[in-house]
This record gives structure tokens, sequence and C-alpha cells, in this order.
């Protein structure tokens, strides 16, 4: 088992490489390494043990050594079977001892596996990437939520599946919506969601954006990115929506608005942003461009209806590193990225280190405030304080050298008052 010997990872001997890109990465998280610092002074978070379930990256490796330097005792584990970068997990065991258990292309069983051996630490808190760690407490391992006392997650997938049990009232302790915070999801969601998936399918196609039909299902922060990244590299942009609310919205960007039935029908790449399943189906690929190339950057695999595509093929070959063509009955070749998981971490390195640094902030800083006060907070999913928000854009702001103005007296008494008006 993983836990026999404390870590689970590809190769140890990649840990030289992985210190090299950790420390590249930290380079650009100021704000990461500002709250390090205080972390390293204050230790908030000696003695506490937290269970991690994240994608295993140089830029979590940075996170990870901030809760470590805060006193925390920390176990890793992946949170997507292929988002794993070897030489940052190994460069976690060796070079921090930090027990990891992850690596790149692990099968399921192995990736529960490793859930359950980082769970193994024994966690006062989780800290989760699509809810799965939560989820594995809640179910098959409850003996260890005796002494949890409350965990963070970090994308619109998890806060989904968490306020679920919340508002059925299963969840046994309360989750910060690390994910929901302004210096998360505006940025992170959007343009660290946009410029990854398209480096992701880059490097998996190696084809030209300029002058094709890019159709993005869903029009939430990640998929608002996206749209604009893949406008901005030359493509006709269509959105699929069926909230009128961003529907609308992406109209009034200046983008076409259709059903998937009638894009499917002219898209050359289709990219699912949504959260939900099974978003591409047997319909629209019976639609679908010979060529047509199919990809996900949602937090699941399931927006793409795989299983449905494999029954209408003939034949199913890898073609490249990450594409899979499955040639239909009518001769049609319709090419799936990435097995339909996380594009942007499949096939490339995720989100960029600057725009992740307010995200692991947000971590960070929502684990220092869930030990300090879990015990007023109720079992159900609680928004990120403003403070820790707006601190973290000042501090953001800071690294970068901008300044910005302040209210004046006059202009702090106009907005308190309700008597000036005109």
């Amino acid at each position: 088992m993983a836990s026999d010997k404390g870590h689970d990872v590809k190769d140890l001997k990649l840990a030289a490489a992985g210190k090299s890109r950790v420390e590249w990465a930290k380079k650009d998280m100021p704000v990461l390494r500002s709250i390090g610092e205080r972390f390293a002074k204050e230790k908030p978070l000696k003695g506490v043990r937290v269970a991690a379930c994240l994608h295993v990256t140089t830029e979590t490796a940075a996170l990870m050594q901030v809760l470590a330097a805060g006193g925390a005792k920390v176990s890793l584990c992946a949170s997507n079977p292929l988002s794993t970068q070897d030489e940052a997990a190994a460069s976690l065991v060796k070079n921090d001892g930090i027990a990891v258990y992850a690596i790149k292309g692990e099968n399921r069983k192995t990736y529960y596996r490793h859930i359950l051996a980082a769970l193994t630490v024994g966690p006062h808190m989780t800290m989760d990437d699509g809810a799965d760690l939560v989820s594995m407490v809640h179910s098959e391992k409850k003996e260890y939520l005796k002494e949890i006392v409350g965990g963070t997650e970090e994308t619109t997938t998890g806060v989904i599946r968490l306020s679920a049990m919340g508002e059925k009232g299963v969840l046994q302790y309360p989750i910060i919506a690390v994910n929901e915070a302004k210096t998360k999801h505006f940025f992170d969601n959007r343009y660290g969601t946009g410029q990854s998936t398209l480096d992701g399918i880059l490097r998996a196609t190696n084809r030209l954006l300029a002058g094709s039909c890019f159709v993005v299902a869903g029009y939430g922060w990640c998929g608002r990115g996206l749209a604009m990244r893949a406008r901005g590299m030359g493509a006709r942009v269509i959105v699929t929506e069926i909230d009128p609310l961003p529907a609308l919205e992406a109209l009034m960007d200046g983008f076409e608005v259709e059903p998937m039935a009638k894009a499917a029908k002219v898209g050359d790449f289709f990219c699912t942003v949504t959260g939900n399943l099974h978003v591409v189906r047997r319909e629209h690929f019976q639609q679908m461009k010979d060529g047509a190339i199919v990809c996900n950057s949602g937090h699941f695999n399931v927006e793409i209806d795989i299983p449905a595509l494999a029954k209408m093929a003939k034949s199913v070959r890898t073609v490249r590193p990450f594409v899979e063509e499955y040639v239909l009955r009518d001769g049609r070749a319709i090419h799936v990225l990435g097995e339909g998981r996380l594009i942007n971490l499949t096939a490339a390195e995720g989100h960029p280190a600057n725009v992740m640094d307010m995200s692991f902030a947000n971590q960070a800083l929502s684990a220092e405030y869930m030990i300090r006060n879990h015990g007023t907070l109720s079992n159900t999913v609680h928004l990120v304080p403003e403070a820790i928000d707006r601190e973290i854009a000042r501090l953001k702001l800071t690294s970068s050298g901008t300044r910005i103005d302040r209210l004046t007296p006059e202009q702090r008494n106009y907005l308190a008052s309700w008597e000036l008006g005109t």
C-alpha cells in the first residue's frame, strides 16, 4: 500500500527537476510568498493535520510548502488521474518531506487508493478540488469525521456537490468555498482556464485556430475566458448555454449563441466547461464534421459522452499523445482529447503561476480562518470572508507596483449619508 512508505510517486529521481520548476513558479507567486513568510513566523497552523486532494502541480507544491511553513502536517493526493506533474510530486517528497500520493496516468483503482492513503494523516482539515476527498470521508471513511473541523473547496464542480450535501443536511463539517472568492473565479477561472485550455488543445493537436469554428459549451467564468481567448486567436466562436442570462451575456459580448444540435454541424473544435454531464452526446456526434476535435475543461470527464461515442465507432486508435480518433461507421473521424479529462492539465501544465498565486493565497488564508473560527461556522458551505478577498487583491496590486486611489473623508461621508443626495 502507498501509505506504508509515506508516499507513492512515479520516480524520486525527478525531484531535482521538480525543485527547479517549483522555484520557477514561485517567482510569479508574490502574494503566496508573502503569506508564506508570515506563516513561517507566526505558525498559525501549528499541529494541524491537512489532507489535500488537489492537482499536483508546481503551483500546488508552492501551496503545500506554505502550509508546512505555517506548522501543518500535510498529506497530498491528486484530484485527477491525468493532472499530476510527476516532477513536482517527487520534489515535495524528497525536498520538503511532504507525503504525496499521485502519479500521472494512474488508473481509477490507484486514484482512490491514493485518496485513502492521504487520509491516513488523520486530518483536522480537508482541502479539496472536486469534493472527492470529502465524499470519501462521508461515505467510506466516516471514522475520520470525528477529528475534522473544516475544509476548503477549490472548484465550481466541488462547490455544487458540497452545497447539495449542505442543503440535504448530510455535510458533517463546514467548508469554505474558495472557488467563490472574487480573486479566484474572476481571474483563475477566466484568465487561467482561458489561456491554459487553449494551451492544452494546441499542444495536443498542433492545429491552427485562426479561421476555425470553436464551440464553447457553457458561459460561466471559465467559458467567458475560453471564448475570449479563442476569439483572440482568430476563431469564429459559438457559445451554447442552458441559462438565458449567461446566454444573453454571451450574445452582448459579441459571440454567436446556438443550441449544441446546431453548433455540432459547423464546429471544428468543441470544448465543454459546464460542470454537467453528457453536454456533448450521441445526437451531436451524429452531426459533427469529419475531423472534429472534442475536449473538456470541466473538472470531471463526464461532460463528453465518450461511452456513447465508443459504441458508435467502428475503430478507435491513438493518433498523437492525448488524441484518440474514433472512426464512425460512415467513415467520419471524431477526435477526443485527453480521455475527456481536463485538457489544460492533461496535455499542458494548468493555469499559469501568476493567477494561481491568488487562488492558493485564498486556500492558505481560508485554512487559517477555518482553524480560528470553525467553532462558529455551521456545517454548510461558506464564502471566503470579504476581508480576505480584498487583502489578496491589495497584495496582488502591490506586488505589481500598481497603486489605486483612496476615498477622501468627504467621499466617505457622502457614501454613508442619505441626506446629501443631489
